[in-house]
């Protein structure tokens, strides 16, 4: 497997190779430092990076939003070390994805630490976002397959229970899943009507 590619974003150098030697000590990353904030967002779509650390004196909302939206805190970690902040920065951050921001804390020996925590924090969050996301489609499954219960019901006289079995019958007699054959359904009786 090979090593995990950690883009280190920082202005200065000296920081910048805190956090590297922070990292080369493990021997299990491979580390890219990127100076300068110009083209950003490009550059990083062509270094295809695992995880991203930021490492920043003093944001502001401006450099956040930018960082932010350059280096995809929804599709892997992104961790963050500032030297200073206020609440109203770390929680735009963290609304923003960032999965570790952290305040005056930056040392070579905490790195590694900092890391696993965006790591754990990340998975968790995609774990559950892909629940809310599985929790939604089931939900609207539900209120199609009721509304082609509704439609079967009004059209053929029977009750509920009469209209959802009719409905799993004729889905397993075409091989269809019940939430497909009550898509179809709804579909044409809205060309219908």
């Amino acid at each position: 497997m090979p090593p995990l590619h950690i883009v280190v974003i920082d202005p200065d150098a000296d920081r910048a190779a805190m956090i590297r030697g922070g990292l080369e000590d493990e021997g299990e990353y491979r580390v890219t430092i990127v100076s300068e904030m110009q083209g950003i967002a490009a550059r990083l779509a062509r270094l295809d990076a695992d995880i991203v650390l930021i490492g920043l004196e003093n944001p502001n909302r401006d450099m956040l939003e930018q960082l932010t939206a350059a280096t995809g805190p929804s599709e892997r970690p992104v961790a963050m070390f500032v030297d200073r902040s206020d609440r109203a920065m770390m929680q735009a951050a963290i609304s923003a994805g960032v999965s570790a921001y952290v305040v005056n804390g930056l040392r070579s020996d905490r790195v590694r630490s900092v890391l696993e925590t965006a790591i754990a924090r990340f998975h968790s969050f995609a774990r559950l976002q892909a629940e809310l996301t599985a929790t939604k489609a089931a939900l609207a499954e539900r209120k199609t397959i009721d509304r082609a219960k509704g439609i079967l019901m009004k059209a053929r006289g029977i009750d509920e229970e009469a209209a959802y079995a009719l409905l799993r019958k004729t889905a397993m007699d075409q091989g269809k899943r019940v939430a497909d054959l009550a898509e179809g359904l709804v579909t044409a009786a809205g060309l219908l009507s």
